[in-house]
């Protein structure tokens, strides 16, 4: 059966960022599917809701609290999930982000603090990752959650835009790499409705107005990036590696930005 291979029975993954939004909807995609989770973010009582989603579904989860803005903080993760689990397989490198701001109001040190939190962070968990898969499994799938933003050109996202692009081609240079027993690949979502969309939720004007400038005439949900997730981390994905999918309902400019006027 073709769902067969969707299937990640007796493995252990590592998702960070877990505590809500798009890496909750991940670790419980996952449990879904039979993998054990290592769930870490900075707050607990979200965790601990994510955890109980987890268990509810029949999975195992272990609660790692901890401000994952720090590389080394992340890396111990891999470790973690050996101790919890006995092994580790999949890594998901959800952890990240940088508030807006113009060019000319960005800062070096707020570039710098972009990079070190998407991409020294992926690299942390995933240099750590790495050897403890070969040793403790024939393998294993690395994600790395990185944006449209770092594909397409809007106004007040330099910082993150420009961490995220990063991230994306680190994603195909670790892939060649780690060939060919671990696959490493990325997911670049588009306007998803988390947290962070709240305001634009609550407003029907601003909701309608990026709808209609997104090809498929929605936002994305959360459970359309744990679907790739899914896809990318099981078997069924297992052709692919150095790839970027763009669960962003067909964007091809930004569907929005900041409103930076013209110099």
């Amino acid at each position: 059966m073709i769902l067969d291979s969707f299937r990640l029975d007796g493995q252990a993954a590592v998702v960070t960022g877990a505590g809500r939004g798009l890496g909750a909807a991940i670790a419980v995609a996952f449990a879904e599917v039979g993998a054990d989770v290592v769930i870490a973010a900075r707050t607990a009582d979200q965790l601990g809701t994510v955890a109980e989603q987890i268990r509810g579904v029949g999975g195992r989860a272990h609660v790692v609290a901890a401000d994952l803005a720090h590389p080394a903080d992340t890396a111990a993760l891999a470790e973690q999930a050996v101790a919890a689990f006995g092994r580790l397989d999949i890594v998901v490198n959800n952890v990240g982000g940088a508030m807006p701001a113009p060019l000319l109001s960005t800062s070096t040190d707020a570039l710098a603090d972009a990079f070190s939190f998407n991409v020294l962070t992926a690299h942390a968990l995933t240099t750590a990752a790495v050897p403890l898969m070969l040793a403790h499994s024939r393998g294993g799938a690395v994600i790395n959650i990185t944006s449209a933003v770092g594909r397409l050109a809007g106004r007040g996202f330099a910082a993150y835009g420009t961490a995220k692009a990063a991230l994306a081609h680190y994603t195909r240079l670790c892939a060649r790499d780690l060939s060919p027993r671990v696959r490493v690949n990325a997911i670049a979502p588009g306007a998803i409705l988390t947290s962070s969309l709240d305001a634009v939720a609550a407003n029907d004007d601003l909701r309608h107005s990026l709808e209609q400038a997104t090809p498929l005439r929605r936002l994305g949900d959360p459970a359309d990036v744990a679907a790739a997730a899914v896809y990318l981390a099981s078997p069924a994905g297992g052709y692919l590696t150095g790839s970027v999918l763009e669960v962003d309902g067909g964007l091809i400019a930004p569907n929005m930005e900041l409103p930076v006027p013209d110099l």
